[in-house]
């Protein structure tokens, strides 16, 4: 399998971001990490292993970045707002940052797609919502969607629009809602140990309330919050969506 790894210097948050890249060739999926993990977590726990047939086959390449989590939501020493804005940082170092080193490295525009498992996965959603002329699949597993609980009670502008169950509801602009129609957004949960189901079921209601297309999946009550059902899950998107 080719695999590469990339080390670039980010401007939009003064800190080196690694890159790695699974494949050569198919679609893109920008992979998020778990909570403060980084690019290479989908080596240490098997997703690549897992998902090596499709990546051998040509159905899609895998872009694994760095989360920036630990110096935004989970960051407790400085204040909400703070937070917030670390978070947007985050997300213009997607957009302005890896999408066009995706588009470099594939040499072309292509649609590209998100994932991600639990932290990971409000990344995967936030980042197709917000910019659905770029993205058009999202694989988000084991989530949570609503990132209040990070924000101690404050509310801004940047809050709300990176609150997913925020924005969501009042999503009115006919382009950007043309977009997501064209998206193909699956919203996957287990119902074992350690899952949280409602907060999948509740991104879920949000999407459903909004009229936006989506694909609810739950797994059954022996599927855990755990990278054995994710790289399952993984697997069986991959050959649903990408075969």
């Amino acid at each position: 399998m080719h695999v590469e790894k990339h080390h670039p210097y980010s401007h939009h948050l003064g800190t080196t971001m690694s890159v790695a890249v699974y494949g050569h060739w198919g679609v893109p999926i920008l992979f998020f990490p778990t909570a403060s993990a980084d690019y290479e977590e989908l080596e240490r726990f098997g997703m690549i292993d897992a998902l090596a047939h499709h990546l051998e086959a040509g159905r899609i390449k895998i872009y694994s970045v760095n989360s920036n989590n630990a110096a935004s939501w989970l960051d407790r020493s400085v204040g909400p707002g703070e937070r917030v804005w670390r978070q947007e940082l985050y997300d213009r170092y997607v957009l302005h940052e890896v999408v066009p080193f995706i588009y470099w490295h594939c040499q072309g525009r292509l649609p590209l797609a998100t994932a991600g498992a639990s932290f990971g996965a409000y990344h995967a959603a936030n980042t197709l919502f917000r910019h659905p002329t770029l993205f058009r699949w999202c694989l988000c597993m084991s989530g949570i969607y609503d990132v209040s609980s990070f924000l101690d009670g404050y509310f801004d502008d940047r809050c709300y629009y990176h609150n997913p169950v925020c924005y969501l509801p009042n999503l009115q602009d006919p382009f950007l809602r043309g977009e997501l129609d064209q998206c193909s957004i699956h919203v996957i949960c287990g119902q074992g140990a350690w899952e949280r189901v409602h907060w999948s079921r509740q991104l879920h209601e949000v999407l459903s309330s909004a009229g936006i297309r989506h694909h609810f999946d739950l797994w059954g009550h022996d599927v855990s919050h755990d990278w054995p059902w994710w790289k399952r899950q993984m697997d069986h998107y991959v050959h649903q969506l990408f075969s």
